[in-house]
């Protein structure tokens, strides 16, 4: 079975969308006004996924053309959704119509409300406005909320095209998209020069060139500190607001351990597809093997502890967002990334081809047993070189540019029996569906 890559050069002639995040600083009517409009988003999202649900087990199929015009009559009965406006609702859907094609109705997750932190778009960026006050501040004009001030950390580079609020650790964060009016060349500016990168838990990315990549993001005393918190929060009340401060704090250290991760993937990206025309990675199945190995009651799980401690060193690392980071700076250079089959790759010489269990003698020795060869070098570059020699087996799993189900793949029949939008438990609820929405 041939392995499966993904290519992220976009090819000559086209602009490049690139994202803005900057931190708010909102008056408290704005603070309020934020809030009511993700908790409406959270609601019109858990009510088309709850319709869409209704709607598979029917046998039938929903999409967002519906919903949106459904979406409008509930606004008549629902005189709370107003509040926002109605390009936010309607990229709710949109996005919920996205999820639901690429992952399945089923899979898609509802938003709760004690673990979904609250965050909306707005789509339309010719209804925003975007103006410097000073060095450390700008301004950005949103529709409802009006002229919103934030940190001025970095310019603005190009045309905006949407916006999007979010709340992260005690903060809110408008994050802009713009085309900054690069494109992404036809060819790399070094062309025929390759790379293969090992992602592993004891060194965060190793190239074939031997160079090593790694850094730690969390320090010696936010770990004690964490490690204090997670103990009070087991010992503190549900819901109450004891618990409430802790699990604030705990998000305060973890944020920063978080744009540490994303610098470093960042900065890492950029070196490498700066210097190779070809990266190749290990097509890891990262969900799988972070999954938990605890089992049930009747089957009890195996080795649990170990098996948690390695899921923790695997998501530390961030082998997820380093291979999101490439597939980003890419697009900028020209570079192609490719996913190959990693089967063998550590236990694989790269300089003789023989296979064995035994080349690896640690976690940081290979030493090829084939008594021809004897090669010995670090086993993650010899993985590395292994990979990057695999390339030429690798194959597009990209496909048409369609992402699920076509719109026009509807069953003939109509289902019958199908609540409207508006309908719903969730809006018939009206004000108790959320938690704030206003006097």
């Amino acid at each position: 079975m041939a392995p499966a890559s993904v290519s992220t050069s976009l090819g000559g002639g086209v602009s490049v969308l690139s994202g803005r995040r900057y931190r708010l600083e909102l008056t408290a009517e704005q603070a309020n006004q934020c809030q009511e409009f993700a908790d409406i988003c959270r609601a019109v999202w858990n009510t088309g996924l709850e319709q869409r649900r209704e709607y598979r087990r029917r046998g039938a199929w929903m999409n967002y053309v519906p919903q949106a015009a459904e979406l409008a009559d509930a606004k008549r009965d629902h005189p709370w959704l107003g509040a926002a406006p109605s390009h936010v609702l309607q990229q709710t859907l949109r996005d919920l119509d996205r999820a639901c094609r690429e992952h399945g109705t089923f899979k898609v997750r509802w938003r709760s409300k004690a673990r979904w932190a609250p965050s909306f778009r707005f789509p339309a960026g010719n209804l925003m406005t975007v103006e410097r006050l000073g060095r450390k501040w700008g301004r950005v004009k949103l529709p409802k909320l009006g002229w919103v001030r934030f940190r001025w950390s970095r310019p603005l580079g190009g045309e905006i095209r949407s916006a999007t609020i979010s709340w992260k650790s005690g903060h809110w964060i408008v994050s802009l998209l713009v085309e900054d009016g690069a494109v992404t060349p036809e060819q790399h500016a070094i062309p025929g020069t390759t790379v293969g990168i090992d992602r592993g838990v004891k060194t965060a990315a190793v190239t074939s060139d031997g160079e090593f990549y790694d850094r730690p993001f969390i320090t010696v005393g936010e770990a004690r500190r964490y490690r204090r918190l997670q103990q009070r929060h087991s010992r503190s009340a549900p819901g109450s607001a004891n618990r409430a401060k802790i699990v604030a704090a705990m998000n305060k250290i973890m944020a920063r351990v978080v744009d540490r991760r994303g610098d470093f993937c960042t900065q890492t990206a950029a070196r490498i597809v700066r210097k190779n025309a070809l990266v190749v990675l290990e097509d890891l199945k990262i969900l799988s093997m972070s999954a938990s190995s605890a089992g049930t009651l009747a089957e009890p799980g195996r080795r649990v502890a170990q098996k948690r401690g390695l899921n923790r060193a695997i998501l530390d690392k961030g082998w997820h967002r380093l291979e999101l980071a490439l597939t980003s700076a890419a697009r900028y250079t020209g570079t192609t990334v490719v996913k190959v089959n990693p089967a063998y790759t550590s236990q694989r010489c790269s300089a003789c081809g023989f296979v064995s269990e035994g080349n690896r003698e640690s976690q940081a020795v290979f030493r090829c047993k084939n008594p021809v060869c004897g090669h010995a070098e670090h086993a993650d570059v010899n993985a590395a070189k292994n990979l990057r020699r695999a390339a030429g087996h690798a194959v597009s799993a990209c496909g048409d540019l369609g992402i699920g189900r076509s719109a026009k793949q509807e069953p003939v029949g109509r289902a019958t029996g199908r609540k409207p939008l508006g309908e719903s438990p969730s809006f018939r609820a009206g004000r108790k569906s959320i938690r704030r929405l206003g006097p």
